[in-house]
């Protein structure tokens, strides 16, 4: 004979010699712990994860154990036996899970929790921010990760001179500038042991004038999709429109946005020179320098050679919506009386027009200019063939501007 003991409970064991099994007394689960083999609460996409369950004590014969890996999936087993060798779970994307043991039996039930990182490495960081920003205005700024992540990376802004960055777990951020001039902004992206980094200059002034350009097709051809390409194309660009409208680089920016078709959008800045006394004119100087480039890009004066038989027309799409960004009292009264006047406006018309049966003398009228209508149209046609207005024909910023000031002088 020898001595057999209980090796699933405690204090189910007597010092007594027995051929048979002794048999526990029914209890309650107790003391379930959940751990991963590896010993990390961490692991990378694709992985076997190899979760552990122990219990303390309880009749483990009897007791069903279920685990929840938290992306959906659940699996049971009949009795903790059956989990000696450990439950092995592969993950297939990136976040941060719950991971939940449960054990239970006819007098009672116990759980367990852990959370598990599952990670993927970096391989690439791009921030995206504008290159102009307004003083005292917020900008957003987002970094864009490849592969993409969920919950599992932390980022590190720094901004200019800044001795301690901003730590977020999203990939974006607002932040207000205060000062004019150009301001470096890097953002670091930590993933489990790796850090990648990506940074920009931001040019920051109290206001400015945008253009939205867009190219020949055959630029959308030989667009790689990289930020060096963009940077160089960028600066193609502003050499361009620099040569043709006679406006210094150092007032211009152009900026190529990601993807096809390739797009850009200028930037005007204000002179440098400039005091905030003479602010108001300045901004009648971005004013008049825009009209140039909206008449030289509507006459495809804007062109650069990409390679020896290629050359590229820059073309103005649309006129942002705020370009000239200085919001004040003046502005919002301005606005809002022009809003009023337009609907003023839209109802007289719909009044006439559902009344005008009724008013003799407006119909007469209608009827009249029906006819003018036809003559005027016949005169436009006659001259189709009108020369187009050259670029050289208009005078240059510098020669508009001191029109303008012998004109208020003489006033």
């Amino acid at each position: 004979y020898r001595k057999v003991l209980s090796n699933n409970c405690k204090e189910g064991g007597k010092n007594v010699y027995s051929p048979k099994r002794q048999a526990c007394r029914p209890s309650p689960p107790r003391g379930l712990r959940l751990s991963i083999s590896q010993g990390e609460f961490s692991a990378t996409v694709g992985s076997n994860v190899t979760f552990m369950v122990y219990l303390d004590n309880g009749d483990s014969l009897r007791t069903s154990i279920q685990l929840d890996f938290g992306d959906g999936i659940k699996i049971t087993y009949s009795n903790l036996s059956r989990t000696d060798d450990g439950i092995k779970h592969i993950y297939r994307t990136t976040g941060i899970y719950r991971v939940t043991a449960s054990a239970e039996n006819s007098y009672g039930s116990d759980s367990s929790t852990l959370f598990l990182h599952i990670t993927s490495p970096v391989e690439r960081v791009y921030l995206s921010a504008p290159i102009v920003a307004i003083r005292g205005k917020e900008a957003n700024l987002t970094a864009v990760v490849w592969p993409s992540h969920t919950r599992t990376l932390t980022f590190f802004w720094w901004f200019d001179n800044s001795s301690e960055p901003i730590i977020t777990l999203e990939g974006s951020i607002s932040y207000t500038f205060q000062t004019e001039g150009k301001n470096k902004v890097t953002v670091q992206v930590a993933s489990g042991s790796t850090i990648m980094q990506d940074s920009k200059v931001i040019t920051v002034k109290e206001f400015f004038r945008s253009l939205l350009l867009s190219f020949s097709p055959a630029l959308d051809e030989h667009n790689p999709d990289i930020p060096e390409w963009r940077e160089d194309i960028g600066r193609v660009v502003r050499t361009a429109l620099s040569q043709v409208s006679g406006v210094p680089d150092d007032q211009l920016l152009v900026s190529l946005y990601p993807g096809l078709p390739t797009t850009a959008e200028l930037f005007i800045l204000p002179d440098e020179h400039t005091s905030s006394e003479h602010k108001r004119r300045s901004e009648e100087a971005l004013e008049t320098i825009s009209d140039i480039f909206i008449t030289a890009l509507n006459q495809g004066l804007i062109q650069f050679e990409l390679k020896a038989d290629i050359r590229i027309i820059v073309y103005m799409t649309q006129q942002t919506l705020a370009p000239l960004v200085d919001s004040n009292s003046i502005h919002s009264g301005s606005a809002m009386l022009m809003l009023l006047a337009v609907v003023f406006v839209g109802l007289a018309a719909f009044f006439i027009y559902k009344f005008k049966r009724k008013i003799p003398w407006i119909h007469v009228q209608t009827e009249d200019s029906h006819e003018k209508d036809s003559e005027v149209i016949s005169t436009v046609g006659q001259n189709d063939n009108m020369s187009k207005v050259k670029l050289s024909e208009f005078s240059s910023p510098k020669e508009l501007m001191e029109k303008e000031l012998e004109a208020r002088n003489r006033g």
